[in-house]
């Protein structure tokens, strides 16, 4: 499992995490109506709703970060991911509802407020999930004195780039363009596995399709909020909105 996908893991982790204290605190106040039926009954509803909702809403965030830059719009992330988990979700939690705290269906005029509720709860759960719990940058670290050996990845060169020095790697579709400074050439690999194998070099992921060495970096611009650096030999290399704060605080400009 490369490095990538252990965060990828331990994002989902946390926002399980988030989902089931939201739970928790959802049947201990008895919200949404549900104040009138015992705490026990309303913590085996509330909490394996929620978490069960913490499931969709990350595969469903999964599948929108490979449609749209979410990264780049937090509040067009909310809306979206508010849109998509709720619609299936309402008509689930309108489903489960009933036979959960009433012992039969409930009639399909409530679906309108259960969706509410839904959207409501979504929301509120998908802002955390931006803006508090921001994905961070995955930096790779030399272990002293800058080393290029300690890296697997400049294995990964073709054989005209043999012994450059990696200024920045770029994913292009399936394929990663790596800049040196003798050029740059295309290798067929992810980034996720790119990222695991830089590890030994300074640097760190500055983009959703970048990983920049940190000794390249020359200078830092910034236009409409973001941030752009300028590396050596004139390669410019994007920030993203959602890395910037890790970044400011590891130093980077």
């Amino acid at each position: 499992m490369s490095l990538a996908e252990r965060l990828r893991l331990k994002d989902m982790a946390r926002g399980l995490a988030t989902a089931a204290a939201g739970g928790l605190l959802l049947a201990l106040t008895g919200a949404f109506e549900t104040g009138r039926v015992p705490l026990g009954l309303r913590l085996s509803y509330w909490i394996p709703v929620m978490v069960g909702g913490g499931l969709w809403g990350h595969a469903c965030s999964l599948m929108l970060d490979r449609i749209v830059a979410l990264d780049e719009r937090p509040w067009l992330s909310v809306v979206l991911l508010t849109a998509v988990i709720s619609g299936p979700l309402s008509v689930v939690v309108w489903a489960v509802t009933g036979p959960a705290l009433n012992g039969g269906m409930m009639p399909l005029s409530h679906l309108p407020m259960i969706a509410f509720y839904v959207v409501t709860i979504t929301a509120a759960i998908s802002a955390v999930n931006v803006f508090v719990t921001r994905a961070r940058p995955v930096q790779t670290h030399a272990p002293g004195p800058v080393d290029r050996t300690a890296s697997r990845f400049p294995e990964r060169l073709p054989a005209r780039l043999r012994g450059a020095a990696i200024r920045a790697v770029q994913a292009e579709d399936h394929y990663l363009r790596i800049h040196t400074d003798r050029g740059s050439d295309l290798i067929l690999m992810r980034l996720s596995d790119a990222l695991e194998e830089l590890q030994g070099l300074e640097g760190a992921q500055t983009h959703r399709s970048w990983w920049v060495a940190r000794e390249a970096v020359r200078d830092v611009a910034r236009s409409d909020g973001r941030a752009v650096l300028t590396l050596e030999g004139g390669l410019t290399a994007p920030v993203s909105r959602r890395y910037a704060r890790a970044l400011r605080a590891a130093g980077w400009y």
